[in-house]
């Protein structure tokens, strides 16, 4: 019996135990603590590459042509300060600067082409900045096209350049074909029974190239052209060319050439009392030195590339639809004014210009390469202050087909001093054309 108790009470106590297991669950085991991931240190941004390209051209410090292209060289310089300024042209993560390498050419195609030659094969410069004048920027556009080197063209005019084939010259103003057509249209405008005009020009490429152009306007316009004459270039004796203009009687004269004929030209019609009802030079009248000869300026008009009164801004870019790019009309008079102490001429816009297109090319090319350059020069279409810009990349390669004239004609402000206005189109006029030229 006692054998049993003690069973019994054996198996009383592993069936609390049981119950207890029971009772009590098994606990559910912690998930694994996860490796914390390493912390990896940021990537660093690459420094700045920041690379030179230099870019040739020749000025006119002595000759002929020294009065333009030294407004030409002020320009440009002025545009590569404030690209200095603004860090450079930013492509990617590549900075690019830019340097000039420049030579005198004295006003002669000789120098230009054995000059041109030497920044391409001996300075090995990466881009080209066309001479002022026609004549020398054709001599470099040969040379620029012979080794494939960029030139933006600036200071010249002549269509000829442009129908050689070339394939690697950009060309910044209006054409010589659209020179003094305008003239002609607003001489149409003020003064419809105005029909004689008489052509007197130096006897130089670009204001043959006018000329010729002009003269085949007007006659399909109806004028009789009275007087046909060129001069030889450095002529100071206009007597024989102002008398063969009074026996012709003209309504209106047009012609010259540069700043050095042109202004004598106009300087000697109004000491022999000339009285043509209308005077439009090229080229001199634009430069701010035209005032130097005093009231022989006064009422001269001439075409001009471009005029601080001209209205290119951003709403005229809107209107026009298409990008507006670099500083405003007003940026840069104020910014020319205060380097060099007076207002600049189309020929220092000509030259800013030129750097200016060639840097949005470089920016939107984001390359140095230059085909891809060449490619953003070809699918440009943009306003500046200049005006707009376009090249045809059709028929005449490289020929400004999206740049327009304006004219100007030398007034006087409420105080008696010279003044120039723009007195066409009439829509972008500063003030109305004084007509007919009244003789004093």
């Amino acid at each position: 019996m006692k054998g049993l108790k003690n069973l019994i009470i054996i198996i009383a106590a592993l069936a609390v135990l049981a119950g207890c297991a029971k009772a009590t669950p098994t606990p559910t085991p912690l998930p694994p603590t996860p490796t914390p991931a390493p912390t990896l240190a940021p990537t660093p941004t690459p420094a700045p590459v920041e690379k030179t390209i230099v870019i040739g051209f020749t000025a006119s410090q002595t000759g002929k042509y020294n009065a333009e292209s030294k407004e030409q060289i002020q320009g440009l310089n002025l545009w590569a300060e404030h690209l200095s300024a603004a860090g450079g042209i930013k492509i990617g993560n590549t900075v690019v600067k830019v340097k000039f390498k420049f030579y005198d050419d004295e006003s002669t195609k000789e120098r230009v082409q054995e000059l041109y030659t030497r920044l391409i094969t001996e300075d090995k410069v990466d881009f080209l900045i066309s001479p002022y004048s026609s004549g020398l920027a054709a001599a470099a556009a040969v040379l620029a096209e012979q080794y494939s080197k960029i030139m933006i063209v600036t200071g010249a005019a002549s269509d000829d350049i442009f129908a050689k084939g070339y394939k690697f010259v950009y060309q910044i103003y209006t054409p010589a074909s659209r020179y003094l057509t305008g003239a002609i249209d607003m001489l149409g405008k003020v003064d419809p029974a105005a029909k004689k005009i008489a052509f007197v020009y130096e006897k130089e490429k670009f204001s043959t190239d006018v000329v010729n152009f002009a003269k085949e306007y007007a006659a399909n316009k109806g004028y009789e052209i009275v007087l046909f004459e060129g001069y030889e270039s450095g002529t100071t004796d206009f007597a024989p060319f102002i008398n063969k203009i009074v026996a012709a009687a003209p309504d209106a004269i047009l012609g010259g050439g540069h700043f050095a004929d042109g202004s004598t030209f106009a300087k000697q019609l109004y000491e022999k009392k000339v009285p043509a009802k209308l005077v439009s030079i090229l080229v001199a009248p634009a430069l701010p030195e035209f005032a130097e000869i005093g009231e022989a300026a006064f009422q001269i008009t001439g075409p001009s590339q471009w005029e601080p009164q001209a209205q290119y801004n951003e709403e005229a870019a809107k209107k026009a639809g298409i990008p507006w790019y670099g500083p405003s009309v007003k940026e840069f008079v104020e910014a020319y004014k205060s380097k060099y102490g007076y207002e600049p001429g189309y020929h220092a816009a000509g030259g800013y210009a030129a750097g200016l297109v060639l840097q949005k090319a470089i920016e939107d090319a984001k390359s140095l390469e230059p085909d891809k350059i060449k490619a953003a020069l070809e699918k440009m279409d943009i306003m500046t202050f200049y005006g707009r810009i376009k090249f045809d990349t059709a028929q005449f390669y490289g020929k400004q087909i999206g740049h327009e004239m304006v004219y100007l004609q030398w007034q006087k402000d409420a105080s008696g001093k010279l003044v120039k206005q723009v007195v066409w189109p009439e829509e972008g006029r500063s003030a109305p054309l004084i007509y007919p030229r009244k003789l004093e």
